[in-house]
């Protein structure tokens, strides 16, 4: 039996770059369920914390065969999918474009997920969409923050 799954997702950072945050929300209304997530970074960008947002929740979800309505306020996110970005990005090899690893790390999800992307408007009075902005908020500013890898490396040239 096939579930919808909604996912409210939003990115939060303190300066661009800076410290910065995800939140989740992820219902089935069918179950009455709903499960909240959030984590912080020491240094990242807010568009990086939006596509993070998105992957770490279809990550946590076990049936591929559910229906899966993603929700999000990242026009960054969702012009990369519904303007088919990302398949252009995919064959010049990610040339010259950000967040590569994520949305190399996003690919597969998509691949094996029946999803719908939905984009809201942010700081519009959407429930799920302040919920989220408070879980982003809160993880930047709670330690310990965890360190986006690729991110600083990039940030110091490759170095480490």
């Amino acid at each position: 039996m096939s579930l919808k799954i909604e996912i409210f997702t939003d990115g939060a950072c303190s300066g661009n770059p800076g410290p910065g945050g995800y939140g989740i929300v992820m219902k089935v209304p069918e179950k009455n369920y709903e499960k909240r997530y959030s984590q912080g970074f020491r240094l990242t960008t807010n568009n990086r914390m939006e596509l993070l947002a998105v992957i770490t929740a279809l990550e946590k979800i076990k049936s591929t065969e559910n229906d899966i309505h993603i929700y999000t306020d990242s026009k960054y996110v969702v012009d990369a999918i519904q303007k088919k970005w990302l398949q252009s990005w995919v064959k010049i090899g990610f040339k010259n474009k950000k967040n590569p690893d994520l949305w190399k790390r996003m690919i597969p999800l998509l691949k094996d997920f029946k999803t719908t992307f939905h984009w809201i408007k942010g700081h519009a009075g959407h429930l799920e969409n302040e919920i989220c902005d408070q879980l982003a908020v809160k993880a930047a500013q709670t330690e310990p923050l965890q360190i986006d890898e690729f991110f600083e490396n990039q940030q110091n040239g490759g170095l480490f």
